[in-house]
């Protein structure tokens, strides 16, 4: 069911080589995906409203039109007052976890520095208005919500200006029409988001960020979702801002001997779950990777997306067999995972060796925590982009100004140096605006 590639052989080495390959293709701006992201956000363009009514009633209610568009403030309120006690205190504890920890890690204006006669700082500010993803159309990702709006108002963000766009659930062969979920509206009303739309894909993007009569435009968006919600997000820059590519979840676990195949086999499981899920295992030692694979096929039985889960595992994921920990270490560098599971008997020294991975996991803790409860936003870059990008976080929302003054004026070694550096330019405007200073 999960492949194995002994990249110690040639053969082996291809189908690594190959996996690594799709993962990229994901984020081509030229791939398909970007094509077809293209297309719906200038439909949105030309059409607003209208082009995302038709995109909604093709993949979720053949009734929707731009009258259910905006969820309603007395909707939102009915869905928190129905919810069980028992998720309802989960999902309060959730968001008091992920705000302690945004606001311990929120950056602080600096303290201004004097160089030269100028005193110079930096201030830290919220970006505002913004939108939100939150998946809804395969999955109910409630806690995605969570991960993304706490963050935003340890920003600074006003709730008030927080727009969330959640779709109905796909409609499967021609089944009856749902609803977006009231755990979802619910999470919404706790937290004072007041604008809810009933809006998914590529048209959410393009709504948010173009606005239509019913959606206003934001000045950034973010969250995850499906490779052509991250390819319209990636056709918006520039108009907007984004936050950076978040797509199928993946996770990659390195394992040795000392690793618990039962627990590890259960995280692969959990990311296989998502439908499409990613799942990558790396050991140097076979007889680690059979263990794994056995509690797979015994724990798959008995979970509710046993079909969805098996087509992850056959399809979009590989367990690797290196040589040793050095070239598990490379490997997982180079998938550069959302979630990088260290199965191993000394996951700290390990994790000194590893430069990239949206979020590590030590030892035997699941990965599951940090989807729900840890701290840490589990909004985080997948396919092979956390080589260079990071997780959703308070920053995520926020931008750096610096700031520059002379209390006592420019000091006339300043304004000789200015003014020789910007006449080396052929710019005697600016030499001019210096020497102004000294008249």
């Amino acid at each position: 069911m999960l492949p194995v590639f002994d990249v110690t052989t040639p053969a082996g080495l291809a189908d690594g080589e190959a996996k690594l390959a799709q993962l990229r293709a994901a984020t081509d701006a030229s791939g398909r995906w970007s094509s077809v992201a293209a297309e719906l956000i200038a439909d949105v363009r030309a059409r607003g409203d209208d082009a995302v009514g038709d995109h909604m009633r093709a993949f979720t209610d053949p009734s929707y039109d731009a009258t259910r568009m905006r969820v309603s403030a007395e909707e939102l309120a009915d869905t928190d007052a129905s919810l069980a006690g028992g998720l309802r205190a989960a999902i309060e504890q959730a968001i008091a976890n992920v705000r302690a920890y945004q606001e311990h890690i929120r950056p602080c204006d600096s303290e201004p520095v004097d160089i030269a006669g100028a005193r110079l700082g930096l201030r830290w500010t919220p970006i505002s208005p913004v939108g939100l993803l939150v998946p809804g159309g395969s999955a109910v990702l409630f806690s995605s919500l969570i991960m993304l709006a706490v963050p935003a108002i340890v920003a600074g963000v006003d709730p008030k200006d927080i727009t969330v766009v959640s779709p109905p659930p796909y409609r499967k062969d021609g089944g009856p029409a749902g609803d977006i979920s009231p755990i979802t509206l619910a999470v919404a009303h706790m937290l004072g988001i007041e604008k809810v739309y009933r809006v998914g894909g590529p048209v959410a993007v393009a709504a948010l960020a173009y606005g239509t009569d019913t959606i206003a435009p934001v000045d950034f968006i973010a969250g995850p979702g499906h490779p052509v919600v991250q390819a319209a997000k990636l056709r918006v820059n520039g108009v907007v801002g984004i936050d950076a590519f978040y797509g199928a979840s993946e996770i990659v676990t390195i394992a040795d001997r000392s690793c618990n195949a039962a627990c590890v086999a259960a995280d692969l499981i959990a990311q296989a779950e998502h439908d499409p899920g990613k799942c990558f295992l790396i050991a140097w030692d076979r007889a680690v990777i059979d263990a794994i694979a056995a509690e797979i096929q015994r724990q798959l039985p008995a979970r509710q997306r046993k079909d969805a889960i098996a087509q992850s595992l056959r399809e979009a994921s590989c367990a690797l067999r290196v040589k040793d920990e050095a070239e598990a270490v490379a490997w997982s560098d180079r998938f550069a995972a959302e979630h990088v599971n260290l199965a191993v008997a000394e996951p700290e020294a390990l994790l000194d060796k590893l430069r990239h991975g949206g979020e590590f996991f030590l030892g035997n803790t699941p990965v599951a925590a940090g989807d729900y409860y840890a701290g840490p936003s589990h909004t985080l870059p997948t396919d092979t982009t956390g080589r260079f990008t990071s997780g959703v976080s308070c920053i995520t929302f926020m931008k750096r100004s610096g700031t520059v003054a002379y209390p006592d004026g420019l000091p006339a070694r300043a304004i000789a140096d200015i003014a020789a550096m910007a006449e080396a330019e052929g710019l005697d405007g600016h030499a001019a605006s210096v020497r102004q200073r000294s008249e």
